[in-house]
């Protein structure tokens, strides 16, 4: 059994800092896990890449020889990959541990988690593969300033969830650069009366049965929450893990280790 993180989120949102994060955090505990760049545009990385799609295809030759766009060009790149996951991927995976932990570091269009279904389909091939798969979904915390922003990362968040059916997990990222995190707060455990009043005081009275709808379904339904992450704090780092790690039961198998204990000298 493998276990994989599928790191997703919109531009900016610190993905590939997470990831960094994770691996550093990982290697000073002496634990083991695999990046993977699933990003065709990605250049610099500060964490050593164990497998990376642009060896497969990059942005920067599609865009040069189909005369694509960058949108364009990285659907291109990421419907190539999925035509080449028997191919390459599964050429890549061979190279790992059926119990290995691979962490996948995706590019930010939104398209990609919302409607178009090539990352449904990546992490149905890795459920075939035998992989337990989570969906970490990275959300800048400095987006979340007022509640207009907050149900709008909500609907994101819950789009990705809907398209993806997996385990998931939301973070609010860059928690360090938060100066007034009891604004913060507001959004982590919220009060629906109150986020539905200040959402009809920022919005024209015809969207207030709109505003009730939304209201409700990020409530009633406890389908959309978020954690918060500081990557200067281990604690943060480890708290956000475990959720992870149970999320996709990671480590449930493993042999149970005890320790010897001399028995106490007779006195």
């Amino acid at each position: 059994m493998g276990y994989a993180q599928l790191v997703i989120g919109p531009a900016g949102s610190g993905k590939s800092t997470y990831c960094s994060g994770l691996y550093q955090h990982c290697e000073t505990v002496g634990r083991r896990i695999n990046i993977v760049n699933l990003d065709p545009a990605a250049e610099n990385f500060d964490y050593p890449v164990a497998m990376d799609i642009r060896e497969l295809i990059s942005l920067e030759d599609v865009m040069e020889e189909l005369g694509l766009g960058p949108n364009g060009g990285l659907i291109y790149c990421m419907e190539h990959l999925e035509d080449n996951l028997h191919d390459w991927l599964d050429e890549e995976l061979e190279n790992y541990l059926d119990d290995d932990y691979l962490v996948f570091d995706c590019p930010g269009q939104i398209e990609l988690f919302s409607h178009v279904p090539v990352l449904r389909n990546f992490v149905e091939h890795l459920k075939r593969k035998n992989y337990n798969v989570c969906v970490v979904y990275l959300l800048d915390s400095q987006f979340m300033t007022d509640v207009t922003k907050f149900i709008s990362g909500c609907m994101a968040s819950l789009s990705a969830m809907v398209q993806l059916e997996l385990p998931h997990i939301n973070i609010l990222s860059k928690m360090d650069l938060v100066r007034d995190k009891r604004g913060i707060n507001d959004y982590l455990d919220p009060e629906p009366t109150v986020l539905l009043a200040e959402l009809n005081q920022c919005m024209a009275p015809q969207f207030q049965k709109l505003n009730k709808a939304l209201i409700e379904l990020v409530d009633e339904y406890s389908m959309v929450s978020f954690m918060p992450l500081d990557l200067r704090k281990e604690s943060s780092i480890r708290h956000v893990l475990a959720q992870i790690d149970n999320c996709i039961q990671f480590g449930e198998d493993a042999d149970v280790k005890v320790k010897d204990v001399d028995p106490d000298d007779d006195e």
